[in-house]
């Protein structure tokens, strides 16, 4: 008899459940994984087997307690490494790491302003090139090649849409980067992969309802919603740096960067500051101030700074209401250059959004910081390489 789409997708999504617990709660019994779940002793055994043969998993060891000691099922993450690439607004940071999310070696390459498209699409080539050389050298089988990129991305077909920060237009990055190299390649928008390092190694993680913000050279928002990526219609879905900030800001053409980026970025805050500081003939003025700069002068209670990121602080906390009026996510992750600053950031914004909407989500700072991206990646290779099947599951 065959197997009907229904019966293929249940199973998909058992296997799914499966790997996804053994992989936060290893050591554990399949009889565990069956009454965590739910399902069936031998649908897990079934699965168990499964998983085995592909070397995702093994058995080592027994339980401790008394009785009938059953044997215990570990994730095997360390028989497998990924390639993870961040296409960052100022630098492209990549990494080899194994499925555990251990980092086995890094790369910081930073931008170079004059360069061009062409030149950015030679560093991820040669960046690539050196990851990979690395990787051979390791035990561990290379599973594949994971690309966050800036700006909306199409996720089937790999194809970067518009990605400002690097002047990409249309570029067909997946099919680009597999005609080079061997490994599948996976390629998606940057702050959605770091929703999924928040949900897979994070401070969110396993909260199956949470948006990820990432403010940097420009803003944006990954969303998991019920345990899945929410990608939209056109796959735009969490370019919240297309939020207006004012009713003054509608009828008005953002090619590039979006209206909240110029105010709340951390671009736009360091033009800001620069603006205020010529308006007062500052000394400062004189040369370009960056945001790193502005945060610490607000910490010393220069005024200037203050009202710079208390405007700042006003225009994210607006786009944060919309945020939790409209998804109701349980956790908000703060990620990004900016949030290395979320001591000015997080309590300023709760105290606005309270009163204001009917639930205030928990607002926190990414504990990965400018690693989000990276860790991601080893979600999407997995869920990509395996069939896995995001699920709404706590551990």
């Amino acid at each position: 008899m065959r197997e009907t789409g229904t019966a293929r997708l249940m199973r998909r999504l058992n296997r799914s459940a499966v790997l996804n617990l053994v992989r936060t709660a290893s050591p554990i019994s399949r009889s565990e994984i069956a009454r965590r779940l739910e399902l069936s002793l031998p649908t897990v055994m079934r699965m168990v087997e499964d998983l085995v043969e592909e070397d995702l998993v093994y058995f080592a060891g027994t339980e401790p307690s008394g009785g009938r000691r059953r044997p215990l099922i570990n994730f095997n993450g360390a028989a497998h490494t990924v390639i993870g690439i961040d296409l960052g607004g100022s630098k492209l940071y990549g990494t080899v790491t194994d499925l555990t999310g251990r980092i086995l070696h890094e790369i910081r390459v930073p931008w170079h302003e004059a360069g061009g498209p062409d030149c950015a699409l030679d560093s991820l080539y040669s960046t690539v090139e050196e990851l990979l050389a690395f990787a051979e050298t390791q035990p561990g089988r290379i599973r594949g090649i994971g690309i966050g990129a800036p700006g909306v991305t199409l996720s089937g077909t790999g194809t970067v849409v518009w990605a400002p920060s690097l002047g990409w237009r249309d570029l067909p990055l997946r099919e680009l980067l597999g005609e080079r190299f061997a490994p599948p390649v996976f390629v998606e928008n940057d702050v959605n992969v770091a929703a999924l390092g928040e949900f897979g190694f994070g401070i969110a993680r396993n909260t199956p309802n949470l948006v990820c913000i990432a403010i940097g050279t420009g803003i944006g928002a990954g969303i998991i919603i019920d345990g899945k990526l929410v990608r939209g219609h056109n796959q735009g879905a969490g370019e919240i740096g297309y939020f207006l900030p004012t009713p003054a800001d509608l009828g008005k053409q953002y090619a590039g960067f979006g209206a909240l980026e110029d105010v709340a970025s951390g671009r736009g805050i360091a033009l800001r500051a620069h603006q205020a500081l010529s308006a007062q003939g500052h000394p400062l003025s004189a040369r370009r101030i960056t945001t790193e700069e502005v945060f610490e002068y607000a910490r010393q209670g220069e005024s200037w700074a203050r009202r710079v990121v208390d405007e700042a602080v006003d225009y994210l906390s607006q786009a944060l209401v919309a945020i939790a009026a409209l998804l109701d996510p349980e956790a908000i992750v703060l990620g990004g250059g900016v949030a290395q600053s979320a001591d000015l950031l997080i309590d300023p914004i709760i105290r606005r959004l309270q009163g204001v909407v009917p639930f205030v989500p928990r607002i926190v700072a990414s504990d990965l910081g400018p690693r989000a991206v990276v860790m991601g990646t080893i979600m999407l290779v997995l869920d990509a390489t395996t069939g896995h099947v995001m699920v709404n599951q706590r551990s």
